[in-house]
């Protein structure tokens, strides 16, 4: 049964509330106030980086997760993107009533590449409004698709309310299959169960009981259907390296991927990788695993734990993975290594999200289970209609959690 906040979209979207304002695209509006009567004006005008504390209060009230100037100052001063573009690249914009910030959206510039031709990419990211503004948020996205020195635009971590609105400005969903499924492993039946419980039911009594009887209905399963990665080629070595020591084979890796055949690519240059898993104050670690083969880089993975502090779950996101000619021996043994890694290191559940299908294929022959999100948290609009049609073929797209906003966010 849909929510009321997807009603809600589809009331605005479809304008069937006429006596609703009309959405505001470009300088000020108003909004009825107590009486009924059109009494707030509301305007639209880009963010400066003094908005951060309002934007974060802002994201406070409607429970989206808390930024941090320092993330603030890496996404749009420190970032690498910034480099070539010709002109200023926009942070986003605000919506403003009785000098009170009520709506945002963030634009994160990314590199993109596709058949030899760099791409200006945006990304979408932090999509707030106070509900009685919603009406004017649809402005901050015209606004966001308006931008005139980008050439692909993203948004990688919409709820189905916010894929709605994107729809409705002619962006589509990810053609990858399945990228609204996440595949995952338990590492920790006990611990797993534990947290799983807690959440759904504060009985202590009963937390401890189905835990106990949980895990061991889980570690059973695990066994008996042997849902556990495999296959470990002798001759290839993996070794972990620190992200800080991203370095020149990390380059060689990524000049023979652009070449091996045209797909959409995020910039995976060391600098970019450095830059964009270097997060001080993420509550998280990253761990990289590369893989040699004959004395040379043929692989890596980068590995993302993080925890939930409200119900003590570690939890480990596959957030990239890069290999030679997409060989399946290299890809197996660092999705195993990045299984036995995190398990050595305490972590409770292992997850994957995206990657193209061969990828998807050994993972699944090790029988993880499987969560599907309410909607495709995934969508694109190229600028060139050409390239748009183009990127309707799913083997185009190299999507995972290093596109986009999706682990840059603290």
């Amino acid at each position: 049964m849909p929510s009321i906040e997807n009603k809600i979209i589809d009331l605005l979207l479809t304008k069937v509330r006429k006596s609703a304002p009309k959405p505001l695209v470009s300088g000020s509006g108003t909004v009825p106030g107590p009486s009924g009567r059109l009494e707030r004006t509301v305007t639209k005008r880009e963010v400066r980086f003094r908005d951060f504390e309002a934007v974060a209060a802002l994201k406070r009230r409607v429970g989206l997760p808390p930024d941090s100037r320092k993330n603030w100052q890496r996404l749009w001063r420190d970032n690498p993107a910034l480099a070539g573009r010709r002109q200023q690249s926009c942070m986003g914009w605000v919506l403003e009533a009785d000098e009170k910030i009520v709506g945002y959206l963030g634009s994160i510039p990314l590199l993109y590449h596709y058949a030899n031709k760099t791409l200006n990419a945006a990304v979408a990211s932090g999509f707030a409004t106070d509900r009685p503004y919603r009406a004017f948020s649809l402005g901050l996205v015209a606004s966001f698709y308006r931008q005139e020195d980008v050439d692909l635009f993203l948004n990688t971590t919409a709820i189905e309310a916010v894929g709605k609105i994107m729809s409705a400005f002619k962006a589509d969903p990810l053609p990858q299959k399945d990228y609204d499924t996440v595949l995952f492993w338990v590492l920790d039946p006990n611990i797993f169960c534990k947290a799983l419980i807690q959440k759904l039911n504060t009985n202590a009594t009963f937390v401890k009981i189905g835990s106990v009887l949980g895990s061991l209905a889980l570690h059973a399963d695990v066994v008996l259907r042997n849902r556990l990665p495999g296959g470990i080629a002798s001759r290839l070595h993996i070794s972990e390296t620190s992200v800080s020591e991203i370095g020149d084979d990390f380059q060689g890796l990524w000049l023979k991927k652009l070449k091996e055949r045209p797909r959409l690519l995020a910039d995976r240059t060391p600098a970019v990788l450095r830059w964009h898993f270097e997060i001080s104050e993420k509550r998280q670690s990253t761990r990289v695993l590369r893989c040699d083969s004959s004395g040379r880089l043929a692989g890596y993975a980068i590995v993302t734990n993080e925890v939930d502090t409200e119900i003590g779950l570690r939890r480990a996101v596959l957030a990239d993975l890069l290999v030679e000619d997409d060989d399946p021996r290299i890809t197996e043994r660092l999705l195993t290594a990045a299984y036995e890694d995190a398990k050595g290191a305490g972590i409770h559940i292992l997850e994957v999200l995206g990657f193209p299908r061969n990828i998807r294929q050994i993972c699944l022959q090790w029988k993880p289970y499987a969560r599907k999100y309410p909607a495709c948290p995934f969508f694109y609009r190229a600028r060139d209609q050409e390239l748009h049609r183009k990127l309707e073929d799913e083997d185009m797209w190299y999507a995972c959690p290093f596109d986009g906003d999706t682990t840059l966010s603290p």
